[in-house]
C-alpha cells in the first residue's frame, strides 16, 4: 500500500509526531489531576499555561539553527528533551512550578515540531508526495491512544508522574527510530538565499495554522474537564473528550491525504473550519454527555485539515532556498494557537462559562474561511 511505504519513508518525522502524539494526549487527560495537584483555578491554569509560549516561541526561532548544526541529531536529542521536560509539571505542586515545567514542556516540544515539519516538507519535495496529512493523522491517532490508556491509568489512582514517566519509556523506542532513520536534505533550499519575501504567504498561513491549533489545544485541555464538571462524567468517561477527538482527526487527516490528491488545500481548508465550528457550538453547549461526545467528534473532523493542509500549501509556494525559514516562522506564529487556546478558554470559562468559552472557539474559527483563506491564496 502507498500508505504504508510513506510512513516507511517518513518513519524519522513519524516517529516524532508519535512523540508529541504520546505527551499531549497524556498531558489533556491529565489536566484535571495536574490543576488540583498544583491547586490551580482555571484562570490560574490558564495563565501557567500562557507562560509555557515564551518557552516555545524562543526555541522555534532556534530550531532551524539546531537543525543545521545538529544534523541527524537534532530529532533524538528533541525527542528526549520532551521526555525529561514532561516530568517537570507531573512533580510540579504550585502555580510556579506548573507554569515552569510547561515552559520548559513547550520549549523542547516546540523546537521538535519546526524541525520535524522542516524534515517532513523536504520529504515531500523530495518524493513528489503528500505527507503532511498522514503524519499529522498519525500524531492524532497516538494521542487518542494516549488520552484513552492515561484516563484507564487514572482510574487506576495513576499519579501524572507516574504516568509521563510511562510515557518517556515508549518515547526511548520511538527516539531510537529517529536516530537510525535517513537524512534527507532539501539542497536547493542551502544552495543560496532566495531574493523574495514569504511573508506575504506565511503570515496568512501562519494565522490559519494559530487557530487550527488553537481550535485542538481549547478542546485537548478542556474537553476531559468539560465532560467531568458540567455533564458529570468520570475519569474515564471524561478522557473520552480528547480521546474522541484524537480519533476523529486521525481519521479526518487520513481522509485529507486522498483529498489533497484531487482538491486544492484552501478548499478543503474553508469547508473543515466550518465543520469544526459547528462541532464547537454543538460540544460547548450539549444537554447530555453523549451529545459532546458528537460535537468533539465534528470538531475532530474538521480541525483535522486545517494544519497539515495549510502546512502543505506554504510548504510547496516557498522558493526552496527559504523553505526552512519560512515553515520556522509558520510554526512560531501557529504555534502561539497551541498555547494561546487554555488561556483564552481559562479566562472564558471563569467569566462565563466553558459553554461560552467553546463557542467563541466557533466564532474564531469562522475567521478562516471568511478572510484569512483568501488572504493567503492572495499571498501565494
Amino acid at each position: 500500500m502507498r500508505i504504508g511505504q510513506d510512513i516507511l519513508a517518513s518513519r524519522g518525522p513519524a516517529a516524532a509526531f508519535a512523540a508529541m502524539g504520546l505527551y499531549w494526549g497524556g498531558f489533556a487527560a491529565l489536566v484535571p489531576d495536574l490543576k488540583s495537584q498544583a491547586g490551580l483555578t482555571d484562570e490560574g491554569f490558564g495563565l501557567a499555561m500562557l507562560v509555557s509560549t515564551c518557552g516555545a516561541v524562543a526555541a522555534m526561532w532556534a530550531a532551524p539553527v539546531a537543525d543545521r548544526h545538529l544534523g541527524r541529531a537534532a530529532m533524538p536529542l528533541l525527542g528526549l528533551a520532551t521526555a525529561l521536560a514532561f516530568l517537570s509539571p507531573g512533580l510540579a505542586t504550585g502555580w510556579w512550578g506548573f507554569a515552569l515545567g510547561m515552559a520548559l514542556a513547550g520549549a523542547a516540544v516546540g523546537c521538535l515540531d519546526v524541525v520535524m515539519n522542516a524534515r517532513l516538507a523536504a520529504l515531500e519535495v523530495t518524493r513528489g508526495r503528500p505527507l503532511m496529512n498522514l503524519n499529522h493523522g498519525l500524531y492524532s491517532f497516538v494521542y487518542a491512544g494516549s488520552a484513552l490508556v492515561t484516563g484507564v491509568s487514572r482510574e487506576a489512582g495513576a499519579a501524572p508522574l507516574a504516568v509521563f514517566s510511562g510515557l518517556g519509556l515508549v518515547t526511548l523506542a520511538l527516539v531510537v527510530v529517529m536516530a537510525t532513520s535517513p537524512l534527507v536534505q532539501d539542497h536547493a533550499a542551502r544552495a543560496a538565499k532566495a531574493a523574495v519575501s514569504a511573508w506575504p504567504l506565511v503570515l496568512p498561513g501562519g494565522l490559519i495554522v494559530m487557530i487550527g491549533f488553537l481550535t485542538e489545544q481549547a478542546a485537548e485541555g478542556w474537553s476531559a474537564l468539560h465532560l467531568e464538571r458540567n455533564l458529570g462524567a468520570g475519569a474515564a468517561a471524561g478522557s473520552m473528550g480528547p480521546a474522541l477527538l484524537g480519533f476523529t482527526m486521525g481519521m479526518g487527516r487520513l481522509f485529507g491525504q486522498a483529498l489533497a490528491h484531487r482538491f486544492p488545500e484552501p478548499a478543503v481548508i474553508r469547508i473543515g473550519a466550518g465543520v469544526a465550528a459547528v462541532g464547537a457550538l454543538l460540544a460547548g453547549f450539549a444537554p447530555a454527555v453523549w451529545v459532546a461526545y458528537a460535537g468533539f467528534a465534528v470538531l475532530g473532523l474538521g480541525a483535522s485539515v486545517i494544519v497539515p493542509m495549510a502546512f502543505a500549501f506554504v510548504a510547496a509556494r516557498v522558493p526552496a532556498p527559504q523553505r526552512a525559514r519560512a515553515i520556522s516562522h509558520l510554526s512560531v506564529i501557529g504555534y502561539a494557537g497551541f498555547f494561546l487556546g487554555p488561556p483564552l478558554m481559562g479566562f472564558l470559562s471563569g467569566l462565563f462559562g466553558l459553554g461560552a468559552a467553546f463557542g467563541t472557539v466557533a466564532v474564531i474559527l469562522a475567521l478562516i474561511p471568511a478572510a484569512l483563506v483568501g488572504w493567503m491564496r492572495r499571498g501565494a
